[in-house]
């Protein structure tokens, strides 16, 4: 009766695995992949438990060992970024922006953002959590070709406009925001500055980005799975005593119940891996994005950011405008098992969404496979293929396959014997 549709299942969730841990080579920004040892912390009974509250102070019974991870998790993941405090509960990037958001600001009042086409997350617009709570986004300007702040022109806006919260971090980065400056003018006009570290959590701890709290920001809001290479959710840092407080009891009870436990270990190992591997992991991916904007750029690609070298995160963003838009190039590439996602570029207006001018490409992943800076040409190349000769993707693609074959362990990871690690704990990926 179910064996059929059971066998469907299995069979697809096998060609996922195969064709995106195998076959391709995965540029989204937003993405990245965990360690052998993550996993089997990950899959453990916590993942059907309950925990509503904070450590020591639950609505449950049964947490004694929950409660002892997550305050030792809290800790290792703080320290990572030399903070006081971290709030590991929400369980997304967004529940985190939401728990900041509502602690900081009033509906009716005024937040200072980046438009949704220079890079600012939907979580910040007035399509997201951030309208939702009836704050008003009031757009910080930007230098389209460059995709910066305009310091001068932001600064004069705050002073005028006097917004309760600014949001600065994006979901489309190339270069460091400027926080100093903007957490000077947020003080004199006695504004919250909060900083959505979600892309770029990985470099900062890694200590290839600046640390937002080190240069005036009163919080950090991210998720941990991008350049951080852990499990998917979210965290909130800070170093303010009132915001954690404050924080922690908005995170729950309103924005999560419980908040998927198996998470906290994965979390702490991925923060233990940042903490030994951090520094050559981040370095890497910095190597590697700008080596790659290099050779998209010789290969007459526009890219974005050349006045300043490209890029100084993990993102390489492109103008494909005359390729065809970034849909067509993203589907052309897709078929090529070249993994990207099209964009909104300043420039773009409502009547672009569906195919936008951009492409944003990310390297993290690529990099904790063991790509260096000569593999970003033969990615390059790759790419040129597709979208400026427009050969048959098909014929690509078996390329593609053949050079990730070159590609199959995770690194910046400790070398331990996972499936002994597996049989001590009880691990559920072993049965």
């Amino acid at each position: 009766m179910y064996e059929a549709e059971l066998k469907e299942i299995l069979d697809l969730v096998k060609r996922h695995n195969m064709w995106r841990r195998n076959e391709c080579i995965n540029l989204i920004a937003s993405e990245n992949v965990t360690s052998p040892l993550l996993d089997v912390v990950y899959l453990s009974d916590a993942m059907h438990r309950y925990a509503e509250g904070l450590p020591f102070k639950r609505f449950y019974q049964g947490t004694r060992y929950v409660d002892e991870l997550e305050v030792r998790v809290s800790k290792i993941f703080a320290e990572l970024f030399d903070a006081k405090y971290s709030d590991v509960r929400p369980i997304s990037g967004t529940i985190a922006n939401a728990t900041i958001f509502a602690c900081l600001a009033r509906s009716g009042d005024e937040a200072a953002v980046l438009p949704l086409p220079g890079g600012a997350h939907v979580s910040h617009s007035k399509y997201g959590i951030l309208g939702r709570l009836g704050i008003k986004p009031v757009e910080l300007p930007i230098i389209p070709e460059d995709m910066m702040v305009d310091v001068d022109a932001a600064v004069k806006l705050i002073r005028e406009r006097s917004p309760r919260m600014i949001v600065l971090g994006a979901s489309v980065v190339i270069f460091p925001h400027p926080v100093k400056e903007i957490s000077e003018a947020a003080r004199e006009a006695g504004a919250r500055l909060v900083y959505d570290a979600a892309h770029v959590l990985g470099l900062i701890a890694g200590r290839a980005y600046p640390n937002p709290l080190e240069d005036g920001a009163d919080a950090i809001t991210t998720s941990t799975h991008k350049t951080f290479p852990g499990p998917q959710g979210g965290a909130i840092i800070t170093n303010s005593d009132e915001i954690y407080e404050k924080a922690s009891k908005i995170v729950f009870p309103v924005f999560v119940s419980n908040h998927h436990l198996h998470r906290l270990a994965a979390l702490g190992v991925a923060s233990l891996e940042m903490r030994a591997f951090g520094r050559g992991y981040a370095d890497q991916i910095l190597k590697n994005s700008r080596r790659l904007a290099e050779e998209l750029h010789a290969r007459g690609f526009k890219v974005l950011g050349e006045k300043w070298g490209f890029t100084r995160t993990h993102q390489v963003l492109l103008d494909v405008r005359g390729d065809g838009g970034g849909a067509r190039c993203a589907r052309a590439l897709e078929e090529a098992n070249i993994i990207v996602n099209k964009n909104i570029l300043p420039w773009d207006g409502p009547s672009d969404i569906e195919n936008p001018s951009g492409i944003r490409i990310g390297v993290q992943e690529v990099t904790r496979i063991g790509m260096k800076e000569d593999d970003m040409s033969e990615v390059a190349e790759l790419i040129y293929r597709v979208v400026k000769k427009r050969e048959e993707p098909s014929e690509v693609r078996r390329q593609v396959i053949e050079f990730r074959r070159n590609f199959t362990k995770i690194h910046y990871t400790f070398d331990v014997d996972v499936r002994s690690v597996a049989e001590e704990i009880g691990s559920l990926i072993l049965g």
